[in-house]
């Protein structure tokens, strides 16, 4: 089935995680040792600054009460954005799809307090996979019969790991960012861009690699978890390449905001060229299932008709994603 993207938005607190600030925290890092590991310069988070300069987070539940946007207030920016770019009302809205690493609450859904935030009264429900929470979102869509569904679907990842992250721990804090995304798709209603081919996956006996408990710190087996990234965004990069590429395309590629070590990878083992990879890692830090469509979303206005974009997402789960964003000349 056909799935069409009408709009994208994606919201990115002011705060600033600097390389400078987390050296200030005297954990044992500096900018050189981040950027020679995961080559990121700034991350932003919904925290007040000296909220983490002062406890370093030792309690995730204190982290909730602190924070200065609650999910539903980034997904209501990142999701007017994306209404404004699709040239919809709120009130055209027949559903709400969110999703999110670390949630806000566990009742009611997020997608319920989003949709409350943007006025729209209509069904309302989580679909969470970790990093991969927005790919599983389109591929549960791309499932459903089109007849049965509303004609615009609103779909959310609001994510704030930053709240989870303990700040003592030089390997997690150096990693994480805050952010939202939206998208506004259909699977009736033409839109600018087509999402074809859409996959998902999984390999839950690995699924104690990476844990954000409900009340505790992100933990992950960090070495294990660059090798499954690499290895599987590469494959399902080749995959979307070998079914999708046309020459009179330009085929991109926007992987899982992890860190830029990792998709620099990629590149050199799929052999993607310079200026065929967006990333925005390293001003934004990994902001989990919100990462590689803010990429896109931040470039909305660039693409053009003749660009393929093919998007791969990897996380925790283990579970691994991938779908081709085609883009058209308007109707």
């Amino acid at each position: 089935m056909t799935l069409y993207l009408h709009g994208l938005g994606h919201f990115h607190p002011e705060n600033e995680i600097s390389n400078a600030f987390l050296e200030g925290l005297d954990i044992g890092t500096d900018e050189t040792w981040i950027l020679e590991r995961v080559g990121i310069h700034s991350r932003r988070t919904t925290l007040p600054l000296e909220y983490i300069r002062s406890t370093r987070n030792r309690d995730p539940r204190a982290a909730q009460e602190a924070t200065e946007y609650t999910h539903a207030e980034a997904g209501r920016r990142a999701a007017e954005m994306a209404l404004a770019r699709a040239g919809i009302a709120a009130r055209d809205v027949g559903m709400v799809i969110a999703g999110s690493s670390v949630m806000d609450t566990a009742t009611p859904a997020e997608a319920c307090n989003i949709a409350r935030a943007l006025g729209i009264e209509a069904p309302a429900l989580d679909v969470n996979s970790a990093c991969t929470s927005f790919f599983a979102q389109l591929h549960l869509v791309s499932l459903m019969r089109p007849e049965a569904l509303p004609p615009f679907l609103l779909l959310v990842v609001s994510e704030a790991v930053t709240r989870a992250v303990d700040y003592n721990d030089r390997a997690s804090a150096v990693l994480w960012g805050d952010g939202a995304i939206a998208a506004v798709v259909s699977t009736t209603v033409p839109g600018r861009a087509r999402i074809l081919g859409s996959t998902l996956a999984s390999s839950p006996e690995a699924a104690e690699r990476v844990v954000v408990p409900r009340t505790g710190h992100f933990r992950q087996d960090g070495r294990v978890v660059q090798m499954f990234a690499i290895k599987k965004t590469a494959e399902v990069l080749r995959t979307l390449r070998a079914r999708y590429r046309e020459e009179d395309r330009q085929l991109h590629f926007v992987g899982h905001q992890a860190n830029l070590r990792m998709l620099e990878a990629v590149c050199r083992e799929c052999e993607v060229p310079d200026d065929r990879h967006h990333a925005n890692v390293a001003w934004f830090g990994n902001t989990a299932g919100a990462g590689a469509p803010s990429v896109m979303s931040a470039r909305w206005d660039q693409w053009n008709p003749t660009d393929d974009i093919a998007v791969v997402g990897v996380g925790a789960g283990f579970t691994w994603s991938g779908y081709l964003l085609r883009f058209e000349a308007a109707a």
